[in-house]
């Protein structure tokens, strides 16, 4: 199973040296990822107009939390309502 959840680019880069970003979220239970079967939430991360070229951040589900609670954290830090 390979399912899409959600996608974005960002927005202009704050500095022309810095590249602007095409996010991914995803789900996947490849057996070549995870050896125990449990299926993992993907977090994939490239340069804008660089499909295929990115990093993959294969997350058990204990990981998708954490960085789900430091996204939480960053937004209450600069005044947003975190949400769900």
């Amino acid at each position: 199973m390979r399912r899409s959840i959600d996608d974005a680019l960002t927005g202009d880069p704050p500095d022309p040296d810095r590249p602007a970003v095409s996010w991914m979220v995803g789900l996947t239970d490849d057996p070549d990822v995870s050896a125990d079967g449990t299926p993992r939430v993907t977090l994939t991360l490239e340069e804008r107009g660089g499909a295929g070229t990115g990093v993959v951040a294969y997350l058990r589900p204990d990981e998708a939390r954490r960085l789900r609670a430091a996204l939480r954290a960053a937004l209450a830090e600069v005044g947003e309502e975190p949400g769900r």
